[in-house]
């Protein structure tokens, strides 16, 4: 455990040290994101742009990672045990892409069709049976959804299909 904690330590401080837009705390052993982060960042979290959280063991992702990271473009959340978001992921004015892939969705995250600058969504792995395709059609700057494996019904993969302006993988 102080191994985990002395790791997440140094990525951090490296973040603020070298001034990177990045902070990659992947494989961190997390089961949250830690408080003590928000603290750290607080200088530089306006010039944080790419936050990977992947392959830890986060069941949640608390509503102040997104108000405090707020110009953040790229979230890569894969490999957790995620099985929801909080509302407040729809407030995101700049983010282009999010990987939500390996996780424990059985619901598609709806609050990501409020996201007019989103560009990029990996759904892969997950328990999702259904898509709400006519709210991803009103996504002007949809390009790519990931949603395969996924035990989507034999309806949606087919409007999924049909689907014309983004790639569409199921």
């Amino acid at each position: 455990m102080a191994e985990a904690v002395a790791n997440v330590a140094r990525r951090v401080n490296a973040t603020v040290e070298d001034g990177s837009d990045t902070l990659d705390l992947s494989n961190c052993k997390l089961i949250s994101f830690p408080d003590g982060v928000f603290k750290v960042l607080r200088s530089v979290s306006d010039n944080i742009r790419v936050i990977t959280l992947a392959d830890n063991e986060m069941k949640s992702i608390s509503s102040k990672l997104f108000s405090t990271f707020t110009q953040l473009r790229e979230l890569d959340l894969r490999g957790n045990v995620l099985t929801k978001l909080p509302a407040s992921v729809g407030e995101m004015e700049h983010l282009t892409s999010i990987n939500l892939a390996n996780n424990s969705f059985s619901i598609f995250p709806d609050k990501l069709t409020e996201i007019a600058t989103l560009e990029r969504i990996n759904l892969q792995g997950n328990g999702i049976t259904e898509i709400p395709v006519e709210k991803l059609t009103d996504m002007r700057a949809l390009k790519w959804l990931n949603v395969k494996s996924n035990p989507l019904d034999l309806n949606t993969q087919s409007a999924l299909q049909s689907l014309h302006g983004f790639e569409t993988e199921c």
